[in-house]
Formats: C-alpha cells, structure tokens, sequence
C-alpha cells in the first residue's frame, strides 16, 4: 500500500530522527491515535494531496498559497512516498464490518476528541497484535483514506520518492485550491 506523508523531514531520510520512516513517539501524546507509553505512529494519507491537505489546513482563511506557508521549522516540507507491505494487516474503521466486531459507531471515530480515539486505538492495539495499524477517513474529505501506522510495523515499511514541496507542484495546487488558499 503507497501511503504518504508530509513533513520538514531531515535530509538523512529514512528511519533516522526526523526522517520520513522515523516513528516521533517522544513527541507524541496529543494525535488522534497517539498512545506513547503503548507505541509511536505514524500519520500518513493514501491520497498524495490528502497528506498536503493536512499539512495546509492550519492556514485556511489566511489569505493565498506563499512558499513561506511550505516550510517549517526553518525547513522545507517535502512529500515523502512510502510503500507499506501489502501483506500488512491494517484495521480499516471505514468498514463497517469491523465497526461492528469493535464496537465502534463512525461518530466516535470521527470525533475530534482525543480522548476518544486514543483509548479506540490503544484497545485495537492490544487486541490486533498483527496490526501495522488503522485506516480511517479524513475529516476534510471522506473519501480520503488515513492510515495510522503502528511502530511495530517499521520493518514492514520502505521509503519511495521524496519531493520538496512547491506551490507549483500540481498535488499543492489541489490541496491548496481543497482548502481556498488559491485565489
């Protein structure tokens, strides 16, 4: 499964810290799946322009796509692709099959309380130990897939293309145009 995400990644790449591949569990605590006394994860979308989307979404409103709104922490964002084994069992919460053998209503998934999801995410941890992790829906658009990668699946991961982030790059031109940042 190619999966996606968007970050000021380290030009090391890869697993090492504040590479694409690396799982930020001392950093975590507040996601919507964060649990990281149980495990780190990682975020990341199906979709290419999902993944930009989140990383925009702070700067709705703000008035139109600048170069400075693609960088952060004095570094560029870039897209990294990454391919996670096919063979990886992933819990997918928009199956409605599974919200029922978990009890979960797709309101309580959706929900922006964190509280909430992370306690769902931290029983579907302890009762799917062969999960890499959980896909749901995105809260910007439901039809893009969201994967929540568990630390345990790290070696079940490869890295893909790495690409800095452009406002002339077609996936931020859509993501940008989703989110009214192109005028």
């Amino acid at each position: 499964m190619r999966l996606w995400r968007v970050g000021p990644f380290t030009e090391t790449g890869g697993t090492a810290e504040g590479g694409p591949l690396w799982f930020p569990r001392p950093l975590q605590g507040d996601g919507r799946h964060d649990n990281p006394d149980l495990y780190g994860v990682l975020y990341a979308a199906a979709d290419p322009v999902a993944a930009i989307v989140e990383a925009l979404a702070p700067f709705r409103g703000t008035g139109p796509l600048a170069s400075s709104l693609l960088r952060r922490a004095g570094r560029p964002l870039v897209l990294a692709g990454i391919d996670l084994d096919d063979a990886s069992h992933v819990v997918d919460l928009d199956d409605p099959v599974t919200l029922v053998a978990e009890h979960l209503r797709p309101s309580t998934v959706a929900t922006r309380l964190r509280p909430t999801t992370q306690a769902q995410a931290s029983r579907i941890y302890r009762s799917h130990p062969d999960a890499a992790g959980l896909k749901w829906w995105s809260t910007f658009e439901a039809a893009w897939a969201q994967v929540t990668v568990f630390d345990r699946a790290a070696t079940q991961l490869e890295l893909g293309a790495v690409v800095e982030l452009t406002v002339e790059l077609p996936e931020v031109i859509d993501g940008a145009t989703f989110l009214g940042l192109v005028g």
